[in-house]
């Protein structure tokens, strides 16, 4: 709440001080450098076809720009050096008098301390141009910071595991496969036994007699005599 406050209380402040210049530069301009520099004549101004011009522009551009709010820093200082100057070497032409060339003056100096407030072309233009360089040099350095940590990568990487050591009494001559070892132990196994041949059938008429098979009996040959 204060921070809106003070914006609108700088917007105030801008466009009175600025109003005022801007009017005062408008009626030099519609007298004409002439009849401003003839005033200042009379008054006893140096160069006053010189001072008539800058003292107008000061004022016409000085009031435009503190009214919009854009480079409200630089113009305070310039229109507080102009309202200094004109107050030392001439009084002020009417319509300002000198008290409100003072305080003029004095406005135009705590603006430019102060600022212009969020309300303002230089907070919508310049201050978010700035905020965009920021983002950009900020996108900048994490660039540069992953390029780097990418060049730091190979250096850090894990050293090579060791390599287990052999003790002496371990055996390191080569092994036959398993499967070499198989077919190498059942290569050295005896062959087995060759199963007993069967026993051929008996032949008709004969009879087995206690394991034994009992020869056939003879016929006896008859004589046909």
């Amino acid at each position: 709440m204060k921070q809106v406050l003070r914006d609108l209380a700088a917007l105030v402040a801008r466009i009175g001080v600025g109003g005022i210049f801007f009017a005062n530069g408008w009626t030099k301009l519609e007298d004409g450098l002439k009849i401003t520099g003839a005033k200042f004549l009379e008054q006893g101004a140096p160069a006053p076809g010189a001072w008539a011009t800058v003292t107008m522009l000061a004022e016409l551009i000085g009031g435009a720009l503190l009214i919009a709010g854009l480079a409200v820093s630089a113009t305070g200082l310039i229109l507080f050096a102009e309202a200094l100057a004109v107050f030392l070497v001439a009084p002020p032409l009417n319509p300002i008098t000198m008290n409100e060339l003072i305080l003029l003056g004095a406005a135009s100096l705590l603006l430019a301390v102060v600022g212009a407030g969020r309300i303002s072309v230089d907070h919508m233009v310049v201050i978010r141009r700035r905020e965009s360089e920021a983002a950009s040099e900020f996108a900048a350095d994490t660039e540069a910071d992953r390029v780097i940590a990418s060049l730091r990568e190979p250096e850090e990487s894990p050293p090579p595991e060791p390599e287990p050591e052999i003790s002496p009494t371990e055996d390191t001559a080569p092994h036959p496969r398993p499967r070499a070892q198989a077919e190498q132990k059942r290569n050295e196994e005896p062959a087995p036994a060759p199963a007993p041949a069967a026993a051929p059938a008996p032949a008709p008429g004969d009879t087995l007699v206690a394991g034994r098979k009992k020869p056939q009996a003879r016929t006896r040959r008859t004589s046909t005599d």
